[in-house]
């Protein structure tokens, strides 16, 4: 009974759809819903952040102010922190962070929270999907033996699936909608719907055999990435040590049209995944008695490029008989992709960190990232008016389409280039990761 019931409220668009977490991955999917005509509420726990979203004023990147405006207009949208509105719901998904603890475990109190409130407010029929990136058995642990213990049985009287967010902030070509979304439910009845649900929204729904399968899919996307960046940042490493251009050999090696895929050094991997899925895998494994020494390499490798970058701070820094204390250091890009103000793990933020350590005087340049916090909670706003001679060295962390690298080369005394912003330019002055030192550099030795 129930199923057909929900059945005919997806499609007639009758089913309120509730999105738990109105951040990088709720606030799409709730606009989506929302411009496809449901009936969508928003909860976050961040009154600020509700109350922007009422005032028409979207802080994410990929949601401009029109958009959210429509919505808004049409009433097809509500943001809220009232969770008990989760009583009016058809159909919840949850998208809340996973972060790590300070020992590198799964950090599952956001959907241990979410969980306890739809508890609270649950009722026959209810469709639930877990979008939040998490460890295999996460969906049926954590969600269904909570709501069976109240009584209820899935496939027959709720129904569950989860389904991995793959959103890329700042994507031009692809958001939400045009994504290929898996989707994994609990019983075949929880995946029909889960499927009905979504395809309304998303372009192409992928079908797998359980949550579980969905669960692990998106762990080995974003280890694949780990360990192949992992991997360029060690080629980078041996470039350097062998006086070659790591860049150079990269680009040669992707002209081959067949068996590479190219992916590229930089200063350490950022984000809200690829610091961080790897580790729920490699925490499941060890449950199950399976060291994955490849993932543990992995990060290994990439957490130790912020370090290598404050090695070529203070390589190129000798060239002018100076040391990393005492210098005026410019940092530019804390994001950690380019055209985004998100800096969740951002190494732009490590690197700050170690050369103020390390007795640097540090600014940076950053026209998407307004300012950001320390590791001791001051907080730092970005230059605005930049006169790169002004400092001893600038560091390009992040390699933003604003920056004007033939104004940077001119006017900089050095440049340690960590994302080959300067491709081609063989001026002195820059110092890149993952390439032999220039040549007055060289004559010095």
């Amino acid at each position: 009974m129930y199923y057909e019931t929900m059945q005919e409220k997806i499609n007639t668009k009758n089913c309120t759809v509730g999105v738990i977490g109105l951040g990088y991955v709720g606030l799409p999917l709730a606009i989506e819903f929302a411009g496809a005509g449901y009936n969508v509420i928003g909860f976050d726990i961040h009154a600020g952040k509700v109350n922007q979203l009422t005032q028409g004023d979207s802080y994410i990147i990929d949601i401009t102010n029109q958009k959210l405006a429509a919505v808004r207009q049409s009433g097809h949208f509500i943001p809220t922190t009232d969770f008990s509105k989760l009583g009016e719901v058809d159909a919840v998904c949850i998208c809340v962070p996973t972060p790590l603890t300070k020992s590198q475990e799964p950090d599952m109190s956001y959907i241990i929270a979410a969980v306890a409130e739809i508890k609270r407010y649950m009722k026959p029929g209810m469709l639930i999907t877990l979008e939040s990136t998490t460890y295999p058995g996460t969906t049926e642990e954590l969600i269904q033996a909570e709501i069976e213990a109240l009584g209820y049985r899935v496939g027959k009287d709720f129904f569950l699936c989860y389904s991995p967010e793959r959103v890329d902030p700042g994507n031009k070509t692809f958001q939400t909608k045009n994504t290929p979304k898996v989707l994994g439910g609990t019983t075949p009845n929880c995946c029909k719907l889960g499927d009905a649900l979504y395809s309304n929204v998303i372009n192409h729904v992928y079908l797998v055999s359980s949550t579980k399968v969905a669960e692990m899919s998106k762990l080995l996307e974003n280890t694949f990435r780990s360990i192949n960046i992992a991997f360029m940042n060690e080629m980078a490493m041996l470039c350097e040590a062998l006086g070659m251009n790591v860049w150079e050999v990269v680009d040669a090696a992707a002209t081959k049209p067949f068996g590479f895929m190219k992916f590229t050094p930089g200063p350490g991997i950022g984000g809200h995944c690829i610091p961080l899925d790897p580790m729920y895998l490699s925490w499941k494994a060890k449950g199950a008695n399976f060291f994955s020494r490849f993932i543990e390499l992995a990060q290994e490798t990439n957490k130790k490029m912020p370090e290598q970058v404050i090695h070529k701070v203070s390589q190129a820094l000798n060239v002018d008989y100076k040391s990393i204390r005492g210098s005026k250091v410019l940092l530019l890009g804390m994001a950690y992709k380019p055209d985004i103000d998100d800096v969740r793990e951002s190494p732009a933020l490590e690197v700050y960190e170690l050369l103020h350590k390390n007795g640097a005087y540090v600014s940076y340049y950053d026209p998407h990232v307004e300012f950001f916090y320390s590791e001791d909670g001051t907080r730092l706003y970005s230059e605005e008016d930049v006169r790169y001679n002004d400092y001893d060295v600038v560091v390009t962390l992040t390699n933003h389409s604003v920056f004007n690298t033939a104004e940077i080369v001119t006017e900089a005394n050095l440049i340690v280039d960590t994302r080959n912003m300067f491709q081609g330019e063989n001026s002195e002055k820059v110092f890149r990761i993952g390439s032999g030192i220039p040549e007055r550099l060289a004559m010095m030795q």
